[in-house]
């Protein structure tokens, strides 16, 4: 989570490349600035929902594996 709100959190403001643009041109680079940050926020989310998932299944099996049989 920490990785995330790092991440989002710290393109705020105009980006190197987008100085000394003006009008459309600069607002077209903001712009692509913002859907780059978006795609970065997206793959992040998915990696952590991935992972929460494989987790989550690993230790299901783990359990079922140990568990005594009925009798």
């Amino acid at each position: 989570m920490v990785w995330l709100i790092v991440s989002i959190g710290s393109v705020s403001g105009t980006v190197e490349e987008c100085r000394g643009l003006t009008g459309d041109e600069l607002e077209l680079c903001e712009d692509a600035n913002d859907v780059g940050t978006a795609i970065g926020a997206g793959l992040i989310l998915g990696l952590w929902v991935a992972v929460d998932f494989i987790l989550g299944l690993t230790y299901l099996i783990y359990r079922l594996a140990g568990r005594q049989p009925r009798t």
